[in-house]
């Protein structure tokens, strides 16, 4: 069964969304997200203790109670450390809510959160979190990472998984070329 080419932001998109970002909170949300490419349930599930700040990396927990390491850029720890130091709050959550009572952020609060952050910067794409997982793989692949990798920093079991990516070469190019011609 065929599947579908999973649709990715690009880098103008990117950019747009970290301009629209009014709050630390956002800013370390939308980096993360961008720069891991974690599933937003795998997001939603991170506590502070879980992060190595030295190596700019975090064990996640992903599909089927199985754990990864991840890694996020340098941007991305300053944002989070930034937005670490706004809280005056003592839950182990990495991400909380804004109002009282303080708890963990909720997946479809962070979809909206996001939401509001497209439509601020004027995106046009559907934006979602899951849509940053994909444009994090097409970005290693087009920076030549092989899919063995890929596949690891994903979490897939399954290499099918993964190789749907390979495809995205070709209707990269097209969809790119559709957009600025």
């Amino acid at each position: 069964m065929d599947k579908r080419i999973p649709k990715f932001l690009i880098e103008e998109d990117v950019i747009h969304l970290k301009i629209s970002c009014h709050s630390p909170r956002e800013h370390a949300l939308l980096e993360l997200l961008y720069c891991t490419g974690c599933r937003v349930g795998e997001v939603q599930k991170l506590n502070i203790e879980d992060i190595n700040w030295e190596n700019c990396s975090a064990i996640v927990n992903g599909k089927g109670s199985k754990q990864r390491e991840v890694y996020f850029t340098t941007e991305c720890k300053v944002w989070l450390k930034r937005y670490l130091e706004s809280r005056g709050d003592s839950s182990k959550a990495l991400f909380v809510t804004e109002s009282h009572p303080i708890r963990r952020l909720s997946i479809p609060t962070i979809r909206y959160s996001i939401k509001l952050l497209a439509a601020r910067g004027e995106v046009a794409a559907n934006v979602y979190p899951h849509r940053f997982r994909h444009t994090y793989a097409c970005q290693l692949l087009d920076n030549g990472a092989p899919l063995e990798f890929i596949q690891g920093m994903l979490g897939h079991e399954k290499a099918s998984t993964t190789q749907i990516y390979a495809q995205l070469r070709g209707e990269r190019w097209r969809e790119l070329y559709r957009r600025y011609f």
